[in-house]
């Protein structure tokens, strides 16, 4: 039995040894839980759209940061993000929005950023033309409804109610309604360079009662970045509607469970 007992150390710390050797590949360290959440918000709307997601980061000690989208071109937008990402002092999630998925999927390469995180938002890929691969899937009832003034676009208020925020309260989706940025037409032909999700966890939280972008589509985007997804009963604006829940994923995307 002693001598069995010295053969079988003998072979663990030769396989332990084997193991540290140069040369031998072994499981890389979990990065560090991020201490630092930046979210960015799409068309229709402004910072504000965070208001209820952001005290409930902030309970749990995050530095928070609500990017405000300038909403004129694609590289303004992300350069915009970009600065903010500049200022976080670790490791941050950055969080998108709607069309904010754009600049999160674009300037997700940042250093700082350790994870993705995409609320009913668009995910291409680098290059990739979103306005052909939306339209293979039903076209959402929101489209018909946004109007335009020269190049600025808004969503009517008649669509705003029905389409963007059908489960909100009719005075809390008139208060975001009051709020919304028109966006500049160059904005849509914008195309992204980096596609974050590649090289970087994401996590999705698909709307399932979206009239704003696809369901189908949300599930094909979150699916092909092999996100870690969840499903939500809700209109196209989750974070207003149930704040909890995006707040949970958020948190998972921290290394920090919700």
């Amino acid at each position: 039995m002693e001598i069995d007992r010295r053969t079988l150390n003998s072979s663990l710390l030769a396989t332990v040894a084997a193991a540290l050797s140069p040369g031998t590949a072994r499981a890389a360290d979990p990065a560090p839980p991020a201490r630092n959440i930046v979210l960015v918000h799409g068309l229709f709307a402004d910072g504000s759209s965070w208001s209820k997601v952001i005290p409930r980061l902030q309970a749990r000690g995050f530095n928070v940061t609500s990017v405000q989208n300038p909403l004129t071109t694609l590289p303004e937008a992300v350069d915009a993000c970009r600065k903010v990402l500049d200022r976080q002092d670790g490791p941050t999630v950055l969080v998108g929005h709607s069309f904010s998925g754009m600049i999160v999927t674009d300037a997700g390469i940042h250093p700082n950023v350790c994870a993705l995180v995409y609320i009913a938002a668009r995910a291409p890929d680098a290059g990739e033309d979103y306005t052909a691969l939306a339209k293979g899937y039903p076209t959402p009832p929101a489209s018909a409804g946004i109007l335009f003034d020269g190049d600025e676009g808004r969503l009517s208020e008649e669509a705003f109610l029905r389409d963007f925020a059908p489960d909100l309260a009719p005075q809390e989706a008139k208060a975001l309604y009051a709020v919304q940025w028109p966006f500049h037409k160059a904005l849509l032909t914008g195309k992204t360079v980096n596609a974050a999700w590649r090289s970087k966890p994401s996590y999705y939280a698909i709307s399932s009662e979206d009239r704003v972008i696809d369901t189908g589509l949300q599930r094909f985007m979150a699916k092909r970045m092999n996100a870690t997804s969840i499903e939500i009963a809700s209109s196209h604006v989750s974070l207003l509607s149930h704040p909890e829940q995006v707040s949970n994923l958020i948190l998972r995307a921290t290394g920090r469970q919700g």
